[in-house]
């Protein structure tokens, strides 16, 4: 490969990253903004939330396309083909995590004027855990960062003490009175939500050490070791 060749492809695949960033900044506004509308009863920000959604579509398909592009005319080496074709894995990733916040913002809408069942604490700390964690892994996505990239899944943990908080409070609602089965239902969906937005960082998490390490591996969290596919 040429110097002028190298110099366009390695413009190119930072433009490329530059690109999941702007799509998970998108992907952040929307977890917290849809979790605040919630909290706030605000229906005119979840709806907002909810048609926005198509424009974190759109970026992905994009992102996807360019890349794509980019495989098919810029000669990408054994590296650059992992970062491309991670770029292409992560910016789906965020889509989906992107999708997570617009099922937040429709329960927002579907509960409309009704407050929710309990005040909201531990859904909003979820959200923060979460929308840290993600910009952190992306951080160490574009930098190619492994060891950042192995300790972050670590604070999944945090989440899921959470969410399993969620759940059995909102059991025990249901359980003492049947009425508010609907409404507990459609927090433990927020919580859910959240929950595995969280995995999915962890995915990305996996792609990085991929990219910088040329191992494709699964982040255990359970004894905190990686294991070969």
């Amino acid at each position: 490969m040429n110097t002028g060749t190298r110099e366009t492809l390695d413009r190119k695949i930072q433009e490329h990253l530059d690109d999941i960033l702007l799509l998970g900044n998108m992907v952040v506004k929307a977890i917290l903004g849809a979790v605040d509308a919630l909290k706030e009863r605000d229906l005119k920000a979840a709806r907002h939330i909810y048609n926005e959604d198509k424009n974190i579509n759109e970026r992905r398909f994009d992102i996807e396309r360019r890349t794509l592009i980019t495989v098919a005319t810029q000669q990408p080496m054994a590296r650059d083909l992992r970062i491309l074709a991670s770029v292409l894995d992560v910016s789906g990733e965020l889509e989906r995590i992107g999708d997570y916040a617009k099922g937040i913002a429709r329960i927002t809408i579907m509960l409309g004027d009704e407050a929710p069942l309990k005040p909201l604490i531990d859904v909003p700390k979820m959200a923060q855990i979460t929308v840290d964690m993600l910009q952190r892994a992306l951080e160490a996505f574009v930098e190619s960062d492994a060891e950042t990239a192995q300790s972050i899944p670590q604070e999944d943990d945090k989440v899921d003490e959470l969410y399993n908080l969620v759940y059995q409070e909102l059991l025990q609602f249901m359980i003492k009175d049947q009425s508010t089965v609907d409404k507990a239902t459609f927090l433990l969906w927020v919580a859910h939500n959240l929950e595995r937005a969280a995995d999915r960082v962890t995915n990305i998490c996996e792609r990085t050490i991929f990219t910088a390490t040329g191992r494709l591996a699964e982040i255990n969290n359970s004894d905190d070791e990686v294991r070969e596919f």
